[in-house]
């Protein structure tokens, strides 16, 4: 739904035309002087704002409303990325055959390397995120005070979640959250201490955490990816049917339980909640901007009975169909 987290995405993209990727850079942390750069972004719009903290520590903001970005860097092995998801989903398909995808809280680490040349895709149309890059060579060179005499190195940090040129996915938690909720809505004057102090801290608690084994959420073959892909947008398509997890099993020669768990990793919810979000959003939508009936708008978003439609039009939207209507409607 379109609440209030995707307005204030929409409210901070406001100014950027379509098609734009809007890039602002402040090279160094003691003086306010920033670059600005523009960036062509199909079928979408975004915002970048980056920030080099310390000797081998560069922080970037992210805002996109689109639903892919190609990543043109260079395949660098010595910068690493923690890449964390505020709101939206993001993935990548990987140089390696696999796939990650984050939803809200949940970040991972990779070296540009792996990514370079792949795609993003934002499954739910938009992100807000924060990316924190790390020069391994620079940081190793000449470390943070703060972490001087410790065993955190940049070298460290790439063995131990990004063995053998792989990736981590870890899910966010209290202490995370509070990390990372830390770089955001600051005072101007202190926000350059605290985006030191949060960055330190995050390689403070990625330096004490136990690896656990077992498979990672949200971590696929791309193969899989892809297929449910086909299978979202077949379902979107046939909105007004109502097709089954063992209909679509066959078509699409996928077990069960393995499209159940990918769909989630991918969209961040079960297929049907994740349907009936669409078919809600979609009946808004008839209702807005048609003189249909209740009853064949139902039918149109895959509903057999309007009494159900109804309710669960309500439950999200607070008001019957008609209510919404006639406070909504753009037709006069």
């Amino acid at each position: 739904m379109y609440n209030e987290y995707i307005t204030q995405i929409k409210n901070e993209l406001i100014n950027i035309p379509d098609g734009i990727l809007f890039e602002q850079t402040y090279p160094c942390i003691d003086t306010p002087v920033c670059s600005e750069h523009l960036d062509t972004l199909p079928n979408g719009k975004g915002k970048k704002i980056s920030w080099k903290l310390l000797t081998g520590i560069t922080i970037i903001f992210q805002d996109y409303l689109a639903e892919q970005i190609s990543c043109n860097h260079k395949p660098e092995k010595e910068l690493l990325e923690i890449n964390y998801c505020r709101y939206g989903r993001i993935g990548w398909n990987m140089k390696n055959g696999r796939s990650i995808y984050l939803g809200p809280g949940d970040f991972s680490l990779h070296t540009r390397q792996l990514c370079a040349g792949s795609v993003m895709t934002l499954p739910s149309g938009h992100y807000e995120g924060l990316t924190v890059c790390i020069d391994l060579s620079q940081f190793d060179q000449a470390p943070p005070e703060l972490l001087r005499g410790t065993k955190i190195t940049g070298q460290m940090l790439s063995e131990k979640f990004c063995s053998r040129g792989n990736f981590s996915l870890l899910t966010g938690n209290e202490k995370t959250e509070a990390i990372f909720s830390g770089f955001y809505n600051l005072s101007e004057n202190l926000r350059k201490q605290y985006f030191i102090l949060k960055s330190l801290e995050l390689l403070l608690y990625l330096s004490e955490f136990k690896i656990t084994s077992g498979k990672e959420p949200g971590k696929y073959q791309s193969e899989q990816v892809e297929i449910i892909r086909q299978i979202h947008d077949y379902l979107l398509q046939n909105i007004n049917h109502r097709i089954t997890i063992e209909e679509l099993s066959k078509q699409y020669l996928m077990n069960p339980t393995t499209l159940k768990s990918v769909f989630k990793a991918v969209y961040g919810d079960s297929l049907a909640a994740h349907m009936r979000e669409h078919r809600l959003e979609k009946a808004a939508i008839l209702l807005t901007e048609t003189n249909n009936s209740i009853s064949q708008i139902a039918k149109a978003v895959g509903y057999t009975s309007q009494s159900r439609f109804s309710t669960a039009f309500h439950e999200v939207y607070q008001m019957l169909p008609l209510e919404y209507r006639r406070i909504h409607s753009n037709i006069h």
